[in-house]
């Protein structure tokens, strides 16, 4: 055995191993290098164009066709109420149909196809919400044209699924041995479940819901289908009124001919930029503040 080892062909796979894994480690580090470079190149840019418009006019104003007047202050209060919206929506149902999914339904075909259409629903492109969100709420239910309240019930029906499914992998993380002891000093199944398992999973429920959350803080075109790239003047009083969003009103800066406006699109970039970085800080903390090792 030991000859074999050391022959000269156990050497040369041996060799060719070490090269390949060489090669795997540099291409995952160029990977990383190249993606850092990127988002480098991106902040270089969005900072240099932009910076100097972040002054207190610009984020307590609103739009205005005039450059030097137009702020962030209302599509900022605008995205505000309408991830309100979606997450007061989301939350608890997607919450509480992966604990009945995961926890309580039998296993049928019905159930196996809900789980299919979940899951594919999360893959749908947001466009279809859009579509889906004009023709239930604002032409059939009459809602408000361009307000918060449509724009967080069409974020919420495509934002639910993803909670839906890391709720679901944060339950089904949570060890058998859990239920098992529950159940043996007499919890009842639903106790089981909302005292022993959720706060278990609750770490990595929450971290679903905020990065699924910031995805739904940066889509423009389901907003595009509901009518939110109207010409706002004034910020929303509230949930009912007409308002814009921070990537819609990027989206509307950034086709405009003055080129007054080609700072604010940049400012309002980093604005939105430091809202999703908060936003998944703040998922970071979660799930290492409430994280249970065992």
């Amino acid at each position: 055995m030991s000859n074999t080892w050391k022959s000269d062909a156990m050497t040369r796979r041996i060799a060719a191993r070490n090269a390949s894994e060489r090669r795997f480690r540099l291409l995952g580090l160029s990977a990383i290098v190249l993606s850092l470079l990127f988002l480098a190149l991106l902040l270089f840019i969005m900072l240099r164009n932009g910076l100097a418009g972040l002054d207190w006019s610009f984020l307590s104003g609103s739009d205005s066709t005039d450059a030097s007047a137009a702020g962030i202050w209302g599509a900022a209060k605008g995205s505000f109420l309408t991830m309100v919206v979606t997450l007061v929506l989301s939350f608890p149902m997607g919450v509480l149909a992966a604990i009945y999914l995961e926890e309580f339904a039998p296993r049928n075909r019905w159930v196996d196809w809900v789980e299919v259409s979940i899951n594919n629903l999360a893959a749908v492109p947001s466009i279809i919400f859009g579509l889906l969100g004009l023709a239930v709420f604002i032409n059939m239910a009459g809602m408000a044209r361009s307000s918060p309240l449509v724009g967080g019930l069409t974020l919420a029906l495509m934002t639910m699924p993803v909670i839906v499914i890391s709720g679901r992998n944060a339950i089904k993380a949570v060890p058998p041995s859990i239920r098992t002891a529950a159940m043996g000093v007499g919890a009842s199944p639903v106790q089981v479940v909302f005292h022993h398992v959720l706060p278990l999973a609750l770490p990595g429920i929450l971290t679903g819901t905020i990065i699924g959350m910031a995805r739904a803080l940066g889509e423009t075109a389901p907003l595009l289908m509901i009518g939110m790239r109207a010409f706002v003047a004034t910020p929303p009083g509230g949930i009912n009124d007409p308002s814009s969003v921070l990537p819609m009103q990027i989206f509307l800066w950034s086709d405009e001919i003055d080129r007054g406006f080609v700072q604010n699109t940049s400012a309002a970039i980093i604005v939105l930029l430091v809202f999703l970085l908060a936003m998944n800080g703040l998922a970071i903390y979660l799930r290492n503040k409430f994280e249970v090792r065992w």
